[in-house]
């Protein structure tokens, strides 16, 4: 219960630091891009050039045609890609959050907490130009908005909140183990082929225990959310209610022991860093 309790606290605090969590992650994305001729446009580049690859080879190499439901396999690829590009990017910057601001971690009064939120926000920025420009590729393929496509906000939350959860414990980690990025980009490179961005589900066929493992990955129902936002125009409440159950149950255990284990690990960050 104290857990819990200390947790409340942990997040009244984020909330109360709110003015200078919108104003660093502002600054943290202009630096970022500051000083090069092409600016933001180089966080665009690798993203599109990856989806141009994928596409190109399974649609031109392998002569890939519609999914099963008859949609243009390249609106089914972006509306796995895009998500999980926020999703690994976020997580990799939030995860080196609190060794690159070690400036400020040695600042009694600054709150270390919100360091991977500022990351994590600052990646919003490009998630959101990226979801425009998928929405008018969906448009110029004659595909229109439908009320499932304000899902995309909730999914997103999803993808935020247990990005923080993983970061908080990640970050922490990072400060006295400089391997865990190195841990990160390993399991975020075995994540993407073991969830189905640019595989389809039904491939693997009716096997339950492979579908029940598959679907332990949280990272899968974010995915396939996209996705039935965009395609199949299926709503989360109706369609997946233990599968919601589960991701939140699991997202919600994680940010709380990744609050904890980054409380516990704060009064030492100084004497690292």
């Amino acid at each position: 219960m104290r857990v819990f309790k200390n947790f409340l606290i942990f997040i009244r605090d984020i909330i109360n630091s709110r003015q200078m969590i919108w104003q660093m992650t502002v600054s943290d994305f202009k630096a970022t891009y500051l000083g090069s001729y092409l600016g933001i446009v180089w966080a665009f580049i690798q993203p599109i050039v990856t989806i141009f690859v994928f596409w190109f080879i399974f649609s031109v190499g392998f002569k890939t045609g519609p999914t099963a439901t008859g949609c243009p396999f390249i609106l089914w690829l972006i509306a796995g890609m895009i998500p999980w590009f926020f999703l690994a990017d976020a997580l990799n910057q939030a995860t080196n959050s609190v060794v690159g601001y070690s400036y400020l971690v040695k600042k009694v009064v600054f709150r270390v907490s919100t360091l991977p939120i500022i990351k994590i926000l600052a990646s919003s920025f490009v998630h959101i130009i990226l979801l425009l420009v998928m929405l008018i590729i969906f448009l110029c393929y004659h595909q229109l908005p439908t009320f499932c496509y304000f899902q995309i906000v909730y999914f997103y939350i999803c993808t935020f909140m247990l990005v923080l959860g993983i970061s908080w414990l990640t970050s922490a980690i990072n400060v006295f183990a400089k391997d865990i990025t190195q841990i990160i980009a390993v399991i975020l490179q075995l994540g993407f082929w073991a969830t189905p961005i640019f595989w389809d589900f039904s491939m693997i066929g009716h096997r339950p225990l492979l579908e029940f493992l598959f679907k332990l990955n949280p990272a899968f129902y974010i995915i396939q959310g996209y996705r039935d936002s965009l395609i199949y125009n299926i709503t989360f409440w109706d369609h997946h209610f233990w599968w919601t159950v589960y991701f939140w149950c699991f997202t919600i255990g994680v940010l709380v022991f990744g609050a904890f284990v980054f409380r516990k690990l704060r009064p030492h960050f100084a004497d690292v860093l």
